[in-house]
């Protein structure tokens, strides 16, 4: 991939969602309600929707896998903060490499508080606030409470910025927001455990999502992506480090963290970018809201957890807010600036 393609993208660099941390972020985000806003809109031949499509998926089932592999990671008893550590170190690697034999360029020197910003927040504090939801509340209800990114976004968005809020933004928001709080009130089987400090992580790690797209559109725009999102996941690494027990981990807990930060975070990354380079931007956001729907499937399969009737309405609610908002935002910002994507 060359620098240019670096620079291409949306909200996968935010969820290195969780990311690389994700949420997403490891996720995210998610992601989704403003990506659409900054997606680039190219000639769509068939073959190339076709490979974006398929790219786009694959994304979507990588950060859908987030919270199951999260789980995996800590099922030993290994600390929410040591799985977000490791993660964070190997992905910064992986993506410094990354940044190095596609030669990008290095990030700028005004742009570096910003990042050591993201760092800190949006990396350190946005992985363990995810990992403790998870943790906390099970993998069903904080993959849903992460996608609350829109509503703080649109929060900060214009009290930072003084940026409008339209109508359709607005009836968007409204959506998320009752969906938001439905699934918090709602109840769930299996390991679906409600409780106000799970709700809090979860709304949490939804708010420090949000920063990619606040604070990260000058960075992503400046600079090349994988520069953006190596410094920033070193830095939360070593804004860990003083905090992390360096506990001995188990094969499955490695299995676990490995796989978070390779597949979840680097790839995801790569394959998203591909993607939403070569699709229009309601097809990118709308195939990337698969996410939480793959979350919540694979956290029914793998650890029996379901949302009840009505933290599913919620659920379903906060999906339609986020495709409601991106699909107003494609359809007024047909060629928009280039944006990186967030993991």
């Amino acid at each position: 991939m060359d620098q240019g393609s670096e620079r291409v993208g949306s909200p996968a660099a935010f969820r290195l969602l969780f990311i690389a941390a994700m949420p997403g972020t490891p996720s995210t985000w998610g992601s989704v309600a403003v990506a659409a806003r900054f997606s680039v809109m190219t000639t769509h031949a068939p073959a190339t929707i076709r490979y974006g499509t398929i790219a786009m998926l694959v994304a979507a089932l990588c950060w859908g896998l987030l919270g199951v592999m999260s789980r995996v990671a800590m099922a030993d008893g290994t600390l929410p903060l040591t799985v977000a550590f490791w993660r964070a170190v190997i992905a910064a690697v992986l993506l410094t490499v990354h940044a190095a034999i596609t030669r990008a360029e290095p990030l700028r020197r005004a742009d570096r508080p910003a990042a050591v910003f993201l760092g800190v927040a949006g990396v350190a504090v946005l992985y363990f606030a995810y990992l403790n939801a998870i943790e906390q509340g099970g993998v069903a209800l904080s993959s849903v409470l992460v996608y609350s990114a829109p509503i703080w976004v649109a929060i900060g968005g214009r009290i930072f910025f003084q940026e409008r809020v339209s109508a359709r933004a607005t009836a968007a928001l409204a959506l998320t927001l009752v969906g938001v709080a439905i699934v918090a009130l709602a109840s769930g089987t299996g390991e679906v455990r409600w409780s106000p400090s799970a709700v809090g992580w979860g709304l949490l790690s939804g708010a420090m999502y949000a920063l990619y797209f606040l604070v990260g559109r000058r960075l992503f725009s400046r600079n090349a992506s994988a520069r953006v999102m190596a410094w920033a996941l070193g830095v939360g690494a070593v804004t860990m480090l003083p905090f992390v027990q360096f506990q001995s981990l188990s094969r499955s807990a490695w299995a676990g963290v490995v796989f978070l930060a390779v597949v979840c975070t680097y790839v995801a990354y790569l394959v998203y970018a591909e993607g939403v380079k070569r699709l229009p931007s309601a097809r990118a956001a709308t195939i990337a809201t698969l996410e939480p729907v793959i979350a919540m499937v694979a956290a029914y399969v793998v650890w029996g957890e379901r949302l009840s009737l009505l933290g599913l309405a919620g659920a379903a609610l906060v999906i339609a807010g986020v495709l409601l908002s991106a699909v107003g935002a494609s359809r007024t910002n047909s060629v928009s600036p280039r944006q990186p994507t967030t993991l």
